[in-house]
């Protein structure tokens, strides 16, 4: 169920820069340890008039029905701030498994990949496509392979022409990279090399 390798959806864009830990997930909301339930939350400031889920913002993009899918697409330097993991859990909890950025705090980089959440950075040039793909056909999709690290920008029989499909591929350490695609927290990786470990131990008494 956590594992993490072909993903194609399409794209929920939101094109600030500079998103830090709180305007995803408020402080006030931090009250909890279980990582459920923070989806509601995601953004919530940015989401609501004065803090009432019975006025939703139009103009927002989680908001907005037009936009759907498994992917966030964000502007540059994301998850800056404070280092709280409930970003990630709120980013996770609201459906998402993957978030796009030209940038990424580096502790929102880890505690997302901690949390089966894949952080991909792209370059500027190629952010931007995205946003303007999107932005000319909601419907536009990206596919991520974890296991080949690319990501590629997929039209629809609606988009204006672009020439095709367009991708780059992307870099993630080797270490999470196994351990999202076979569902691994730290603790299944070190059972996973039991035989090993145990065979290792025999032959040094």
């Amino acid at each position: 169920m956590k594992q993490i390798n072909i993903i194609k959806s399409s794209i929920v864009p939101v094109n600030i820069e500079n998103i830090d830990t709180d305007q995803i997930i408020p402080a006030r909301f931090l009250k909890s340890t279980s990582r459920e339930g923070f989806g509601k939350n995601l953004f919530r400031d940015w989401r609501y008039n004065n803090d009432d889920e019975n006025q939703p913002k139009a103009d927002f993009p989680l908001n907005n029905p037009t936009y759907k899918g498994r992917i966030l697409v964000a502007a540059r330097n994301f998850g800056c701030g404070s280092s709280r993991e409930h970003a990630a859990w709120a980013i996770k909890d609201a459906g998402f498994d993957v978030v796009v950025s030209s940038f990424f705090a580096d502790i929102f980089r880890n505690n997302s990949l901690n949390n089966f959440l894949l952080p991909i950075q792209v370059n500027e040039a190629f952010l931007q496509e995205i946003f303007k793909a999107v932005e000319n056909d909601p419907a536009t999709e990206l596919e991520v392979s974890l296991e080949a690290q690319t990501i590629t920008i997929i039209g629809t029989p609606n988009s204006p022409s672009t020439g095709g499909s367009r991708g780059e591929a992307f870099d993630i350490n080797s270490y999470k990279k196994t351990c999202l695609l076979n569902g691994y927290d730290d603790i299944d990786y070190l059972l996973s090399m039991r035989n090993e470990i145990e065979a290792f131990e025999a032959a040094r008494p």
